[in-house]
């Protein structure tokens, strides 16, 4: 029997190569952000500007990387699953900024007086 050459087919999977580079990227990325906050070496408004940049870039190199968007055979379904991933995020994003924005208002005045004591700006 003679060996049989393998045909390379295209998949939807990706690399070992692919899989590291993206994960690379991604830890690069987000302690990018981390140092931005922790050293506020630049100005509030300008920090989150870029943030939400390093953020964009943080979605394409998971879209890219390991959602492998451009390189499916059925885009239809991944179409579904970026418009149901980012309703999710969405979700989390608003229902966050919304109990944050929420937290002061509804504490009550001890609460409140007992909160600023303990940060150091009590009366």
């Amino acid at each position: 029997m003679s060996k049989q050459s393998k045909v390379s087919t295209t998949t939807n999977e990706g690399t070992l190569g692919m899989y590291v580079s993206g994960f690379v990227l991604s830890i690069a990325l987000t302690l990018a952000a981390y140092t931005l906050v922790v050293k506020r070496t630049v100005s509030v408004n300008l920090t989150i500007f870029i943030i939400l940049t390093l953020a964009v870039i943080q979605f394409l190199v998971q879209m890219f990387f390991f959602l492998h968007l451009g390189r499916e055979t059925k885009p239809r379904w991944k179409l579904f699953v970026l418009i149901f991933m980012i309703t999710i995020v969405l979700i989390i994003v608003i229902g966050s900024i919304w109990i944050m924005n929420n937290l002061n208002y509804r504490m009550t005045p001890d609460q409140m007086n007992t909160y600023l004591n303990n940060q150091g700006g009590g009366f």
